[in-house]
């Protein structure tokens, strides 16, 4: 199983906890996504703790993005509501 980054496009970091607003991921933890040898089982648990630091708010928006991210391969909800006057 191949795991997708959990990047949803909403890239800034909260500059008290160094956490990505839309992923909750370190710089750190992007660095070890990216790489090419980082194993699934990693990912999988990473994927917990991101979860786990987020907001009840901002998993609910994490959780829906990624998840049309995986199933559509891009994220189709915010490209609606832009187009919606």
């Amino acid at each position: 199983m191949k795991f997708i980054s959990p990047c949803i496009s909403i890239c800034k970091s909260d500059p008290k906890t160094g956490f990505c607003y839309g992923c909750a991921r370190t710089d750190e933890e992007k660095k070890i996504w990216k790489n090419p040898e980082t194993v699934n089982s990693w990912k999988e648990e990473n994927l917990i703790i991101l979860r786990n630091r987020m907001s009840e708010t901002q998993l609910k928006t994490f959780n829906q993005s990624y998840n049309e991210k995986i199933e559509f391969g891009k994220m189709v909800y915010s490209k609606k509501l832009k187009k919606e006057p």
